[in-house]
């Protein structure tokens, strides 16, 4: 979640972490999204922090792939393993610059708002799951515990969309804390899931083994880190002090 979706106290309209949210610009993507303005209105409705989140979600989607080739190819090749891992850094990058865009060019929009989160839970949730995935955990019930931790980090955002207006704020009217660990914080999983990829930690060797093997029951313990994580991010009493 980057700094583009805190509300800020302007106009009393809820905007991006710390942005002033242009009115008059809001207005005129409204117009160009609601009415019959050519073919292209949707993408000249868009503003450049908006096409910055894009490329955020594009990193999320193109690990996805990356997680998925690994899987169709050979188990003993792990390219396509640190493409998947490696390309989710640079969806920070972006969820971070496009906040930093917004508040320069003093536009922002709920369009912007709602890209964000769909940008970062393909980047910080979905595409993690795959990695895991690729890697080995793939039992039945490894893929109940990441749909938990995907899901978690969907409420999460939209949790954050709609509660943004009402966490205090600072003399800027940035926000003051973070309500549950932000969706990107899932890095540190992936900081660890590369860590066992260079060791060689990853299918039948992953740490911890596997539990219950050979019932309905069998799964690999660390996808618990997974699911404790999911639960940092929905919780109400975490606050996290913004930098």
């Amino acid at each position: 979640m980057s700094k583009r979706t805190s509300a800020s106290a302007a106009n009393g309209v809820a905007s991006k972490e710390g942005a002033r949210l242009d009115l008059p610009t809001s207005d005129k993507q409204k117009i160009l999204l609601s009415t019959d303005a050519g073919h292209f209105s949707l993408i000249r409705a868009l503003h450049l922090a908006d096409l910055i989140t894009e490329m955020n979600g594009l990193c999320g989607i193109l690990s996805v792939f990356s997680s998925m080739r690994y899987c169709v190819g050979d188990s003993a090749q792990h390219g396509n393993l640190w493409a998947a891992l490696s390309l989710l850094p640079f969806g920070l990058f972006f969820d971070f610059l496009d906040g930093k865009v917004a508040r320069w060019r003093k536009k922002s929009s709920m369009m912007g708002q709602e890209l964000d989160s769909l940008a970062d839970l393909i980047s910080f949730g979905v595409a993690p799951a795959a990695v895991a995935f690729a890697i080995g955990i793939r039992t039945p019930l490894d893929h109940l515990c990441l749909g938990f931790f995907v899901l978690c980090g969907l409420t999460r955002l939209a949790r954050f969309n709609v509660t943004a207006a009402a966490i205090p704020k600072d003399a800027t009217g940035k926000a003051r804390y973070f309500e549950g660990t932000p969706i990107p914080t899932t890095l540190g999983l992936d900081a660890l899931m590369a860590w066992w990829l260079s060791n060689g930690w990853i299918h039948d060797a992953l740490p911890g083994g596997v539990w219950f093997a050979g019932s309905a029951f069998e799964l690999h313990p660390v996808v618990l880190l997974f699911m404790v994580h999911g639960c940092l991010m929905t919780s109400r009493t975490i606050h996290i002090p913004k930098p």
